[in-house]
């Protein structure tokens, strides 16, 4: 299994050459191919003359904007893959859905791997239901690009967030490229559980063994969150073994729920320190 179809989410001009570096660096490991792809939304808003009838100056003001930012990604894009003389192709798409769009989420569904911005409320990038849409919809694992200011690194430490759920199954299995490659996988259980089909010192044990068929050196590890949230403990424990990449599931709860009352895949989309790989 490797990642031969790489679609790049490019969301602003200050995202896009970042996005597409991790992109880029897949591609030359993997030999793939990129797809860069561009939701241009216009920015909305109300307009109104002293007649009460929205400004039209205004309107093409903000659509040269919107035209404007999408050449910037455009040739941000453009520039990095041919200075790697890697194959690519580029799709710009017009409306208002964003990162839901039909174009970006059919573009996405036919690739091995989404690769995106981490969401930050004080950044012009992806709006965390860009992200949401990404993950609910294209049915891939989705890579978000972490605000970090460095670049992307070789990763020969992965951290698996495992809590024995069917989507941080999905995203082991799903990230198994990464894993191969990397020189140490530490599966990390987070207030493991404790019932009558195993115990807690045994979880993630199972999934260990299965990796290590595959010439995976795993090793397996658990805390207890105590005071400090789950995301907190997965983040503090990535720094603490030098992780260069989480894989763990998304949405194990409802997407209202999450909503609602936040949760571990909202909390990692906002304060995540690496990449971070998730599935649903």
């Amino acid at each position: 299994m490797s990642y031969k179809t790489i679609v790049a989410v490019l969301s602003a001009a200050e995202d896009a050459g970042k996005v597409t570096d991790h992109a880029l660096a897949l591609a030359r490991r993997t030999g793939g191919h990129v797809v860069g792809i561009h939701a241009e939304s216009p920015v909305v808003v109300t307009l109104i003359a002293p007649m009460e009838y929205p400004d039209p100056s205004a309107v093409l003001d903000l659509q040269e904007r919107a035209r404007r930012q999408s050449r910037e990604v455009e040739q941000a894009f453009r520039s990095r893959c041919e200075r790697d003389d890697i194959s690519y192709e580029w799709r710009l798409f017009t409306g208002t859905a964003g990162y839901a769009s039909a174009g970006v989420i059919d573009s996405a569904r036919g690739a091995d791997i989404v690769i995106a911005g981490q969401f930050d409320p004080d950044a012009d990038g992806p709006a965390q239901e860009d992200i949401e849409d990404l993950l609910y919809e294209s049915g891939r694992p989705v890579y978000l690009v972490s605000n970090a200011p460095a670049g992307p690194e070789p990763i020969d430490r992965v951290l698996l967030a495992w809590n024995g759920s069917k989507e941080s199954a999905r995203a082991a299995f799903d990230a198994l490229p990464f894993l191969t490659a990397a020189k140490e996988v530490e599966i990390f259980t987070v207030d493991p559980p404790e019932n009558s089909m195993q115990s807690r010192e045994f979880c993630g044990a199972e999934l260990a063994a299965t990796l290590a068929r595959h010439g995976i050196k795993t090793t397996v590890a658990s805390r207890g969150s105590e005071r400090h949230s789950v995301a907190e403990t997965v983040n503090h424990r990535a720094t603490e073994i030098g992780a260069g990449l989480i894989v763990m599931g998304a949405y194990s709860h409802s997407r209202l729920r999450q909503r609602l009352f936040g949760g571990v895949t909202s909390a990692m989309m906002r304060h995540a320190r690496v990449p971070v790989l998730m599935s649903r």
